[in-house]
């Protein structure tokens, strides 16, 4: 056992609770850290693909969820004290019912879109959008876990992006969108009536906002009320091109005024919108937490300063002309909390020393308890190989598990060790095992057992998502028996000043080693892209392409994120 590695027990309930702490001490990421350690932040405060990101104040704390498609564990909570330094804490969703899913893993793009998180009465509320399926609804009384089964709130197709309000009088609504893709028609909110326990949606929906005109694709409702008036933050425009409307009524059911609140205007950071608003805990201060789509970076979160205007609007971001239209900031004051706290970032490395795995982990699809073991005695973590049946490569794989890009600039390193099975002796043909990117193309550098033996190969895939076949470029023949360090390097190759999504062009160059000290760059560098509505993803897989009683594995000794 490397005791160097291992935590107490105590550490082990702590890093359950908190999920970004190691050690004791808090994890500060080497690749991206928000807080300027003066008083000042940087945006994006979270330079990782948390999209449509939501947010809550609860006494002086803060929680945030935002989307995960069909990625497992799902509907992620981070949490923070200053806004500025968040720590993913848990997630909400653990694993996918049946009556939660409308096609087989890997779904891509499909299930956990936008959700809104709430605290009504004691509870914490979440509740989602599924295009194919409807509303699904999730609460518990401690953010950290466990929440509740889901409840299917309301059945319907093309229904997304919803969020509740409860109203003084006790009755219950929730606003939400419609994805044109499945409901025929966008552009346009909706509202229906729920029962005040928020499980079951009553009544008749109904449009309450028509945005063709002025607003086309407005979508993302979130819904507040603030003297008298209810308000809708609504995104509009385009994920990557738009700005943040806000709608304002007497009446729940309308009809809205508008105004636009904030838009890119001179600054580098396009399509901001979609989030949600908090105070501080002595309710002075105002902000906005909202997303910048970065292309294969995904969605990235942005904080943002908030004022409400004598004339009963707000402004987000600065507003150095006065048009009521503000812009947002890259570098701004940290909000007055009444404390300053240590910075603190969601985990990336893992030294897999607990029989956890790290929180900032995912599988494409509900985890089966054959992918892996957490060998907290050993300090390693121990993927089997798995034969995913009726995937053509590893985009259409379920046990990939992978994390999301953390920053612009990134190493990740892993050192393994492969195990293929062996028969008589001999070593069985056709397990693979290795680090991959992956988004709607995808690379991998992999060891892979042949009829003579284990090479180390690096291939990739163009246009996976559309069936492509892989391509091996690079393949040289090694000694199973040792360890070796896999290494993959993410740089933004795109313009020093991106003004547009499309300006965030990133390349992925694989590197290996076997003393860990002296790395080989190995294959030739892959254009990385987004996936289907989120950014790339990085992590390791294990699987093989036969039938079999038993399997090979790979150990992973430990992930790490460096500079």
């Amino acid at each position: 056992m490397n005791l160097s590695k291992r935590i107490s027990l105590l550490g082990l309930a702590a890093a359950a609770t908190i999920g970004a702490w190691a050690d004791g001490k808090p994890y500060v990421s080497k690749v991206w850290s928000p807080d300027l350690g003066n008083g000042q932040y940087i945006n994006p405060v979270i330079d990782a693909d948390y999209s449509d990101p939501d947010v809550v104040r609860v006494g002086d704390d803060f929680y945030m969820t935002a989307s995960s498609f069909c990625d497992i564990p799902g509907l992620p909570i981070l949490h923070s004290k200053d806004l500025v330094n968040w720590t993913l804490i848990g997630h909400a969703i653990t694993e996918m019912p049946e009556y939660a899913q409308s096609a087989k893993d890997p779904s891509h793009g499909n299930a956990v879109w936008a959700p809104a998180i709430r605290y009504h009465n004691g509870e914490f509320y979440i509740y989602y959008g599924d295009p194919d399926l409807g509303i699904f609804m999730t609460k518990t009384k401690n953010p950290a876990g466990p929440w509740e089964p889901l409840v299917h709130v309301y059945k319907a197709k093309g229904v997304i992006d919803p969020c509740p309000i409860w109203d003084e009088d006790g009755r219950a609504y929730i606003g939400h969108g419609y994805a044109g893709s499945r409901a025929g028609v966008k552009s346009i909110l909706g509202m229906i009536e729920m029962t005040p326990d928020g499980k079951q949606a009553i009544g008749q929906d109904k449009v309450i906002y028509d945005g063709h005109l002025e607003n086309e694709t407005i979508e993302g409702a979130k819904l507040y009320k603030r003297d008298g008036w209810y308000y809708i933050f609504s995104p509009a425009g385009g994920v990557a091109t738009g700005w943040q409307e806000v709608l304002r009524s007497k009446n729940i059911w309308g009809p809205y005024e508008t105004r636009n609140v904030m838009e890119q205007g001179s600054t580098d950071i396009n399509g901001p919108h979609q989030g949600g608003w908090v105070d501080t805990p002595d309710g002075k201060e105002y902000w906005f937490l909202h997303f910048q789509d970065k292309g294969p970076y995904g969605r990235v979160v942005h904080l943002q300063p908030m004022e409400w205007r004598q004339d009963g609007w707000p402004v987000i971001g600065v507003d150095p002309d006065g048009d009521g239209r503000g812009e947002p900031v890259r570098k701004y004051r940290k909000p007055n909390v009444g404390k300053t706290y240590a910075a603190v970032n969601p985990a990336e490395s893992d030294e897999f020393d607990t029989i956890e795995l790290g929180k900032q982990w995912q599988w494409k699809g509900n985890p089966n308890a054959l992918w892996y073991y957490t060998d907290a005695n050993a300090s390693t973590l121990r993927l089997f190989s798995q034969h995913n049946e009726g995937a053509k490569t590893l985009y259409d794989a379920s046990n990939l598990l992978l994390q999301k890009f953390p920053a612009q600039n990134f190493t990740a390193t892993a050192k393994v060790k492969f195990f293929p099975r062996k028969k008589n002796g001999k070593i069985m043909a056709g397990e693979r095992a290795g680090l991959i990117v992956t988004g709607y193309d995808f690379a991998a550098l992999s060891l892979v057992s042949r009829e003579d033996g284990v090479y180390l190969t690096e291939a990739d895939c163009v246009k996976a998502s559309k069936g492509a076949d892989e391509t091996e470029v690079a393949s040289v023949k090694i000694d199973t028996e040792k360890e070796i360090y896999l290494r993959v390097q993410i740089r933004m190759v795109g313009p020093k000043k991106p003004m547009q999504k499309s300006d965030y062009k990133t390349e992925a160059t694989f590197y290996y080693s076997l003393d860990g000290k002296k790395f080989t760059k190995f294959g030739r560098p892959f254009n990385v892209r987004e996936g289907h509505w989120i950014g790339a993803k990085l992590g390791l897989f294990c699987t093989r392409d036969w039938v079999s009683n038993d399997s090979g594995w790979l150990d992973i000794d430990w992930f790490r994120i460096t500079k």
